[in-house]
């Protein structure tokens, strides 16, 4: 039994923090119950303790602190002499503090007890009954409460000849009437109804519909100064600088973002590649080597190829030319066809990045385009190369 009474007293204290709503039926309310209960027989009855029956009930709250009860219990106890209890009554409770979430009370009542079979020891007849409880809100704003009581039950309250304790768990459903309400202690206005009242608000004045945080301050999503409500660049990256607009700058206005423009000052109108600079006759891809005599790319080429690919999205009505070019060792016809090779190469490349294949097309020079001195081996590196040649603005 008292193992018991302590894991409820426990369970009541880990619950207690999270409760917030009155806990009881207020007054002139009405209200309904049901309990699971524990039974701890007298040991004269010769029966088993453990979880026998419950009860249910209908009360009255006909006054701030007094309810009213009516009850109806059934026991049906095992061991040697099982038995079957069938209790009914009324109760008078004494509440305190019934507008806390957390609402004790004591009660008493009496009402008629029989217990079957017949042989069992005790006599049907009056019972007396006393005891201790608790109501407690665990379902935020609903009225429904939780109820833990101990009861204490005898046959003939003079002589003592049977008493049995009862430990029940139960909800109750307070319903009718009108709710008491309680009156906030000190009114905490809100003037820009943000939903952060004006004590705690450290951005007072903030323009109605617009999302703020705990402080009330409007919310700055990506932390770059400006509110999300004014914010045209969402998603800025953190630590760089931008407009009142919440957009990093182009100063020149080339589409190109002054922190990665290696060209800044660009003339208006100008096509520039993704670093900024001006696109001339020719994108050089510099570092975009194959294997020997292969027309698979080495590695290091896909950084080169991917900024190529961003340049043509940039500029959008561009169209190139993929020319391959080798140097003057081998035979004429296979270099000119591994050139073509190494520029069809690059050509699906750049489809793969999202380049429109009909702004590309692709073909191999060989040797016969040199911009170097073939007799030497610095001028043969130079002149293996793949470039984009613009041929269209």
């Amino acid at each position: 039994m008292f193992n018991i009474l302590r894991r409820l007293a426990l369970t009541l204290l880990l619950v207690l923090p999270v409760s917030a709503s009155l806990a009881d039926a207020q007054t002139g309310q009405k209200y309904v119950t049901a309990m699971a209960s524990y039974y701890d027989d007298d040991t004269e009855r010769n029966v088993e303790d453990g979880v026998a029956g419950g009860m249910v009930g209908m009360g009255w709250a006909f006054h701030d602190s007094w309810n009213l009860e009516g009850y109806a219990g059934y026991y049906t106890p095992d061991g040697p002499a099982a038995q079957t209890h069938i209790d009914v009554g009324a109760n008078l409770q004494l509440l305190f503090a019934r507008e806390n979430r957390l609402t004790p009370y004591l009660f008493v009542g009496a009402g008629y007890l029989e217990v079957n079979p017949e042989t069992a020891a005790t006599v049907n007849g009056v019972a007396y009954s006393a005891g201790a409880g608790l109501l407690l809100d665990l379902f935020g704003d609903s009225p429904v409460a939780l109820r833990a009581e101990y009861r204490y039950r005898s046959d003939d309250l003079l002589d003592s000849r049977l008493n049995d304790q009862f430990l029940s768990l139960g909800l109750q459903f307070p319903f009718g009437g009108s709710k008491a309400v309680v009156a906030p202690l000190a009114a905490d206005p809100d003037s820009d109804s943000d939903g952060v009242p004006d004590s705690r608000d450290r951005c007072p004045g903030t323009p109605v519909g617009v999302y703020v945080d705990a402080d009330g301050c409007p919310l700055d999503s990506d932390g770059d100064g400006v509110a999300d409500h004014n914010d045209t660049c969402p998603g800025t990256m953190r630590n760089v600088t931008v407009d009142a607009q919440g957009c990093e700058p182009d100063t020149d206005r080339d589409g190109v973002l002054d922190r990665n423009d290696r060209c800044p000052g660009t003339p208006p109108g100008v096509q520039v590649d993704v670093n900024g600079c001006e696109i001339k006759g020719e994108i050089q891809l510099p570092g975009v080597n194959f294997e020997r005599n292969s027309d698979r790319l080495q590695p290091g080429a896909d950084t080169v190829l991917r900024e190529a690919a961003e340049t043509l999205k940039l500029n959008p009505t561009i169209k190139v030319e993929v020319g391959g070019h080798t140097d003057s060792v081998g035979d004429v016809d296979y270099n000119e066809g591994l050139s073509a090779r190494r520029a069809s190469t690059v050509r699906d490349y750049l489809i793969s990045q999202g380049v429109s294949p009909a702004r590309i097309t692709s073909r191999g020079y060989g040797e016969l385009q040199p911009i170097a001195d073939n007799s030497t081996d610095e001028g043969k590196a130079a002149n293996r190369r793949v470039v984009l040649r613009i041929t269209e603005r």
